[in-house]
């Protein structure tokens, strides 16, 4: 599904990569973590062909991204800030969506299930941070794709929207989708991800399952075995 070889990423000279290395071959659900600065949102964006790599080598579905964006039809993505025209309402922005897209949508259900139909008609700027993230999810899961990247997706959800969302993602990885997640709120990772992937530096340094993570680091609670690895990663 994604390989990504010796990845390097400079921003003048902050270098954000320094040689990632990841296979994911499996679908599931991938928590990529790490701390601020540690090069997640980055290493998204490299896979999305947002940011072009400094080096390295990244292929999805088998083939090589450089200079090849039609492979980003098969990916669905919801940005940690989505920035859409204040002054679309909100059918018009997923009307825009499904016409750029070009392939069969699942709206209808995903307005039911996040109760947006009450929106529709509502521009963007007069919704709430927690409305809008519920339309960015709906953009994020309207097309059925093999991959999906969502980064902070929990961000201003209410309760009931929390559950509405792990609902749909188990639904999606049910389907033998994969979904790449990025997020600060380790009770969602614990209770959703199959497999950890740990950023520092630029680096990949832990890639396995909570337990393995556990053992690993000689803790019982999640919180505190992922606090292990950011104090003492060159130990781990």
């Amino acid at each position: 599904m994604i390989r990504i070889e010796d990845l390097h990423k400079k921003f003048g000279r902050n270098h954000v990569l320094s040689g990632t290395n990841l296979s994911i071959k499996s679908p599931g659900i991938y928590a990529v973590l790490g701390p601020n600065g540690s090069g997640k949102t980055t290493l998204i964006k490299c896979i999305l062909g947002m940011v072009i790599p400094t080096s390295g080598e990244i292929e999805v579905e088998g083939k090589a991204v450089k200079k090849n964006w039609k492979y980003r039809q098969e990916i669905n993505y919801l940005p940690q800030i989505a920035n859409f025209p204040g002054n679309l309402r909100v059918f018009e922005l997923i009307a825009m969506i499904k016409d750029l897209r070009q392939k069969p949508s699942q709206d209808d259900v995903l307005i039911s299930s996040f109760g947006l139909a009450p929106y529709l008609n509502s521009k963007l700027a007069s919704l709430s941070g927690g409305t809008r993230q519920k339309v960015n999810i709906l953009l994020a899961f309207m097309f059925n794709s093999p991959l999906i990247i969502l980064d902070e997706p929990t961000t201003g959800l209410d309760p009931a929207a929390l559950i509405s969302l792990k609902k749909l993602i188990q639904k999606e990885k049910n389907q033998g989708k994969t979904i790449l997640i990025t997020t600060h709120i380790m009770q969602f990772v614990e209770e959703m991800a199959d497999t950890i992937v740990y950023l520092l530096e630029g680096k990949i340094y832990f890639k396995g399952t909570i337990k393995e993570l556990k053992e690993r680091t000689g803790e019982n609670n999640f919180d505190h075995a992922i606090a292990t690895i950011a104090t003492n990663f060159e130990n781990v």
